[in-house]
């Protein structure tokens, strides 16, 4: 019964770029399913997933949401586990851990906006953890829709195949149906039952032609897929039945090589029955996604392999760490094999703990529904963990498996805070804990020279959200610095240096001695540290080899220009001496640390800062300003184009330091006409001028204390 269970589930994610509709998307989901008897908006911030009240004063989605609802389709029930992610930039961690448990996406586009840079970011996520998608046009009725120019910039833009399985009755405010190129019939949705109804009709004559032509084209792409189909397809195309083209689509959606693309305007209700059809359709259940694979913590080139089945041991995979005010700490996890019992106790093999879980979940927004067990194939949230973190496996003891976790990116932005009165010292340090502990893209520390608490995240947006939910969650009033960039340093040249540490505390001394090279990393090395040892002879004890490399690795965090962080190293030991008696691990690990500040101040060093994609959609008449303007932040345009609605978008690279309150001297200089969307590109160096500034007012500030 498990097994047949499993092949109607389906765990599926929303994507897309800021505003192309994925909560709008999920509230119709919600309500078209029977979980929900009233249709949310996220404009009027009453939308079921957008629960956080800065979601609902924004109209953004913050953090991802989960819910569990279930679809007829063909007959039988399938039981769908959504989750709705945010689309801005600065809270791309929660896409990025909710990707890595899905099954299945659907990439919402606006038919206005086409591929938008968030959506290149998330397409590129779910390509990563090889997640197969849907593409989903939403946004029809909006003026300038156009299903065919979206589908032409998703193979173009994002190097994908689209297969459209619909096209388009009307545009704009004539859309009022989709035509199934599948079963060649028109759909048209009822306004007055909010789209719950819907009518099969005969394709409009207007658009026969239209229609096969793009059955043909549909054929073309999935024929590759199916050889009965194939062969139907070059003697008579008009022999090929529905579930025949339904299979090869489905294969080909499986194995990431086609994306099938569908489209609908989820506010004016149209078009999500048929999406949710193709989820259940095209999409793949948990059997039919590649066994989970890990190894086993006591020996680390062993692999494990877990079947989706509840007779294997117990995997799963804490993907998110939340903080729920009437539960407490609350894990959200994907069991894949097994089943998690409440009350059961599971071992996590970071910790080499066993952890009691004492309540578990099935997750509705911020509600929770408790249950008795999750089953392999279903997502969960569970009570009772005290040390557990995002990316933990949690597995049965006498079965243990660690499971590939996740890479977070670094954050790009800081600020100084402090709490505005005494009596919130404590209360800021435990917020800030739980908040760091629930997104691992946020991080606090305390500059040891300026002993500020200084937090770090992805963008202004997200540092406002933290603080925001300091004030509202954790009661905790506090001033905030101007933002900070986050710099790295470099160096340019590979020098060779001779370190030697000696000692003498009367009795046993310290000594080490080594001589090395340290320069730039090769070119196709992945990582921070590129440590080879070359040492012969002995001249080195192997045992104080490690002890170099943990030196090196340690003094990284603090470069030599202004203490910010050397992003990437490579460090060659070529030679050495060592004392019989005096010669330590310390000793070599403190040697390695005063050869790195020596030989990075010969070698060049440069300061690096983070440079932002930004996209700006700014009408035709403002476009001189704008570029003006980005030429003075130091901008690099790389692009103009024209939108199809006659607007023009412009794209450059623009250093971080330089789009500090972006949004509001944009709004200036275009009358609140132009939008603006950004994302991290990468590091680059910094110009001399600009750099001596940069290292002049970080030691200004050791130098006021």
């Amino acid at each position: 019964m498990a097994k047949k269970d499993l092949h109607f589930t389906r765990n599926i994610g929303i994507m897309a770029h800021i505003d192309a509709g994925k909560t709008t998307t999920s509230e119709r989901i919600l309500f078209y399913t029977g979980l929900t008897h009233k249709i949310g908006e996220t404009h009027d911030g009453t939308a079921t997933m957008d629960w956080m009240a800065q979601e609902q004063e924004r109209g953004i989605t913050i953090t991802s949401a989960a819910t569990t609802t279930w679809w007829n389709y063909n007959g039988d029930k399938y039981k769908i586990n959504l989750i709705d992610t945010p689309g801005h930039v600065d809270f791309t961690v929660e896409v990025e851990r909710s990707l890595r448990i899905l099954d299945g996406a659907v990439a919402t586009f606006c038919a206005v906006g086409g591929v938008e840079p968030q959506s290149e970011t998330v397409w590129r996520q779910a390509d990563k953890y090889k997640v197969p998608r849907i593409g989903y046009v939403n946004k029809m009725d909006r003026s300038g829709a156009d299903f065919y120019e979206v589908v032409r910039q998703v193979k173009e833009v994002l190097g994908a195949t689209p297969c459209a399985i619909q096209i388009p009755i009307g545009a704009e405010e004539t859309f009022k149906g989709v035509v199934d190129l599948i079963q060649m019939k028109a759909i048209l949705w009822h306004d007055e039952t909010m789209g719950a109804a819907y009518s099969v009709e005969e394709i409009p004559d207007d658009l026969k032609a239209e229609a096969q032509e793009w059955r043909d084209k549909m054929l073309e792409t999935i024929a590759e897929f199916d050889d009965v189909l194939m062969e139907k397809y070059f003697e008579d195309p008009s022999t090929i039945t529905v579930d025949e083209i339904k299979n090869a689509i489905r294969k080909g959606t499986l194995s990431m090589k086609i994306n099938p693309m569908l489209c609908g305007s989820s506010f004016k209700n149209k078009g999500v029955q048929t999406m949710l059809d193709a989820v259940c359709a095209y999409l793949p259940s948990p059997l039919d996604t590649p066994e989970i694979e890990g190894h086993d913590p006591r020996f680390e080139d062993k692999v494990v392999v877990r079947k989706p089945a509840e007779e294997d041991p117990l995997c799963a995979l804490a993907f998110k760490i939340a903080t729920d005010p009437y539960v407490g700490r609350l894990c959200y996890f994907r069991v894949y094999s097994g089943v998690l019992n409440a009350g059961s106790y599971v071992y996590n093999p970071r910790s080499d703990k066993k952890e009691r879980i004492s309540r578990i979940f099935q997750m509705h927004s911020n509600k929770q529904n408790p249950v008795d067990l999750i089953a392999a194939g279903d997502i969960g949230a569970g009570v009772g963990f005290k040390d557990i973190r995002t990316g933990d496996t949690l597995c049965a003891e006498d079965a243990p498996i660690v499971l590939e976790s996740m890479d977070f990116p670094d954050p790009v932005i800081g600020i100084a805070v402090e709490p505005k009165s005494q009596a919130d010292i404590d209360k800021l340090g435990i917020g800030l804990a739980k908040l760091a502990e629930e997104d691992p893209t946020f991080t606090v520390k305390t500059d040891e020279q300026s002993g500020q608490t200084v937090i770090s995240g992805m963008g202004e947006l997200h540092l406002e959200i933290i603080i925001d939910r300091l004030k509202r969650e954790f009661k905790v009033e506090c001033n905030q610095g101007r933002p900070q960039v986050s710099y790295k340093e470099a160096i340019t040249q590979t020098v060779d240096h001779r370190e030697t540490y000696k000692k003498q505390t009367g009795g046993r001394g310290k000594y080490a001695d080594m001589v090395l090279k340290v320069g730039p990393v090769d070119d196709d090395f992945v990582g921070s540290l590129q440590f080879v040892d070359e040492v012969k002879g002995g001249n080195i004890p192997k045992e104080y080899i490690p002890s170099i490399q943990k030196g090196f690795q340690s003094a990284m965090r603090n470069g030599v220009l202004a203490g910010f962080p050397v992003d990437q190293l490579k460090v060659v030991v070529v030679d050495g001496s060592y004392h019989p008696v005096d010669s330590d691990q310390l000793s070599f690990e403190i040697c390695a640390q005063l050869a790195f500040k020596s030989a990075c101040a010969k070698a060049r060093p440069v300061l690096l800062e983070p440079i932002m994609k930004l996209e700006v959609v700014t009408p035709e008449e403002s476009m001189g300003d704008v570029i003006g303007d980005l030429n003075k932040r130091r901008g690099q345009v790389e692009g103009m184009e024209s939108s199809r609605t006659g607007a023009r978008i412009v794209k450059a690279k623009v250093p971080l330091s330089e789009l500090f309150g972006y949004v509001t001297a944009l709004r200036t200089i275009t009358s609140g006409r132009a939008t603006s969307s950004m994302e991290f590109s990468h590091y680059s160096e910094v110009s001399t001028s600009i750099a001596k500034t940069v290292v002049e007012e970080a030691k200004g500030r050791v130098d006021l204390l």
